[in-house]
């Protein structure tokens, strides 16, 4: 499912702040798997990035490829993906 949705947040030299946070958990609400790309000037690499952002608001990495990585988090009012159990 994530292969085929575009990455639609970058995070570069400005790192990971409260309103790149905000934005991934509004994200993640609406559409439950987001992917974001590390841009080359950024301090962090893909996976660093993922995991911070991640840990900070509840969420799971899913993928980590090259400069890329993609978030998963349950939404609690727009649930789109059903899981195996």
């Amino acid at each position: 499912m994530a292969n085929t949705i575009p990455a639609i947040f970058q995070v570069g030299k400005n790192g990971i702040d409260e309103h790149v946070l905000k934005q991934f958990e509004e994200a993640l609400e609406a559409r439950e798997l987001v992917k974001a790309s590390v841009l080359k000037n950024s301090l962090y690499t893909a996976r660093e990035a993922g995991d911070e952002i991640a840990q900070a608001i509840g969420a799971d990495v899913v993928s980590v490829l090259g400069g890329k990585f993609i978030l998963y988090k349950e939404s609690r009012n727009n649930k789109v993906i059903q899981l195996p159990h």
